[in-house]
């Protein structure tokens, strides 16, 4: 794996500015679809529903303030 992100940081490393801000804008877009995918998963597992149920809990008993 170590050689992997090796092999990766040197062809980063190895773009013209140009290419480098079409990287970065893609690896924007693909690390916000893996953070969503992640974050859909953890709902329908229930991962979340302790954090939600607390922050309700907080919410009623009058812990939460306006935005």
């Amino acid at each position: 794996m170590a050689r992997k992100v090796e092999e990766i940081e040197k062809d980063l490393a190895a773009l013209s500015p140009k290419e480098l801000e079409e990287f970065r804008v893609w690896y924007e877009r693909f690390d916000a679809e893996v953070w969503d995918r992640q974050l859909e998963a953890d709902v329908e597992g229930g991962k979340l529903e302790a954090i939600a149920s607390q922050a309700i809990a907080d919410h009623e008993a009058g812990k939460s303030t306006k935005l």
